[in-house]
């Protein structure tokens, strides 16, 4: 059988992060939603989403295929159901599909003509940004389960403090120094070629990605991920980096997500509590305007390729779009269209050339090309977010 991850409806509710990859490749708990689908159905995924995506991110179309909602996180019971699908059968979730049966000969899905299952069982779903980290506990509880079961832990280096031990999993290469380590109220996961500082504080649950690392002394406490080769120091709560991004010095970041490439410039903080405690109103794509969340806490949404100077200060609900650069004294709006320079004094246009200088250098010191494939879904986003800068 052949799987495809589909969007679905919630794409635009996940901007600024779909800007740049669909659904299936934004991170929570451990894994990639992608990666969780791909390990749970033993087989390869392709996706459909947006066309500008789709030569980075392209279909596989065989003459029997089940698609996928991408929105949803997969758990066992789901996948057996998805696995026993037929032609022209659909698995709902409260009305929303989670999984169909198609094949290449079908032009259009009408569902009117499926027979659908609802699947009425536990799931998580993803549906909008404050999903990312006010779900990640669930998310990191499940992948470690996942990741871990029926598998030996490296061993816990001699001068780590640790509580309950048997919580805490490293893998092959991690590195760990007098650091301390409580898993009393959620898992600790330690990826490959890992680094934990010495001084560091850690209270689960923490997802430590392949080659990510903890600076000397940082504080990190739970659910946080902090995804492959990111440096991370200071105060981390509830906070989801999904890749290659920096957040390395002192500062507070809380209840937050940070795509890939991102930068936090030295003592930059994030409001996540209005001071009066009310609801936090956020930034949405789809409304072109703040939206209630229902959270008393919410701090920073930070898009692709975004950046900020040293002693940044980011209000309660800050949402900052793809390839934006903020620098300067006082607190900047609370919502940064993708592609904008400037701070709390006013913004300027930052264009593609200069953007895509910064980028090449970045990546290049990974290791990973800047790609025309990258540019040209760059590209895209500048002109589609046009509308919201000042120019």
């Amino acid at each position: 059988m052949n799987y495809i991850l589909f969007d679905g409806t919630v794409r635009n509710a996940l901007l600024p992060f779909t800007y740049t990859r669909p659904v299936a490749d934004i991170r929570i708990g451990i894994l990639t939603i992608r990666e969780k689908w791909e390990k749970f159905l033993n087989y390869t995924t392709t996706t459909v989403t947006e066309d500008y995506l789709s030569d980075k991110y392209p279909m596989v179309e065989l003459e029997e295929n089940i698609l996928i909602n991408a929105s949803f996180l997969p758990n066992k019971e789901i996948v057996k159901k998805i696995k026993k699908l037929k032609s022209n059968q659909a698995i709902l979730y409260n009305d929303e599909v989670i999984a169909f049966f198609t094949t290449a000969t079908q032009e259009e899905v009408d569902f009117e003509t499926y027979e659908t299952v609802e699947f009425k069982e536990e799931i998580i779903r993803i549906e909008n940004n404050c999903d990312i980290f006010s779900k990640n506990k669930e998310a990191i509880e499940a992948d470690f389960e996942l990741l871990t079961s029926g598998r030996e832990s490296m061993p816990i280096p001699e001068g780590v403090n640790v509580v309950n031990p048997e919580r805490i999993f490293i893998e092959e290469g991690a590195k760990l120094t007098f650091c301390t380590l409580n898993a009393s109220s959620g898992p600790i996961y330690v990826g490959k070629n890992s680094e934990i500082m010495e001084g560091s504080f850690v209270r689960g649950g923490l997802a430590l990605c392949e080659g990510a690392q903890l600076k000397m002394g940082a504080k990190v406490y739970g659910a946080t991920t902090v995804g492959p080769y990111s440096k991370i120091g200071g105060e981390v709560n509830n906070s989801v980096i999904f890749g290659y991004s920096n957040k390395g010095h002192d500062g507070f970041l809380g209840n937050s997500v940070l795509g890939e490439w991102c930068n936090l410039g030295a003592d930059t903080n994030t409001s996540n509590l209005k001071n009066n405690y009310a609801e936090v109103r956020l930034w949405n794509y789809e409304t072109e305007g703040f939206a209630r969340t229902g959270l008393q806490f919410c701090g920073l949404m930070m898009g692709d390729h975004s950046k900020c100077g040293i002693n940044t200060m980011f209000n309660t609900g800050t949402v900052v779009g793809v390839s934006a650069n903020i620098f300067g004294s006082g607190f900047p709006r609370n919502f940064v269209p993708s592609y904008s320079w400037g701070g709390a004094s006013g913004f300027t246009t930052f264009l593609t050339r200069k953007a895509f200088e910064v980028s090449e250098v970045v990546m290049k010191r990974r290791g990973i090309e800047f790609t025309d494939q990258d540019k040209a879904i760059l590209e895209h986003i500048f002109e589609e977010t046009k509308k919201w800068r000042k120019e």
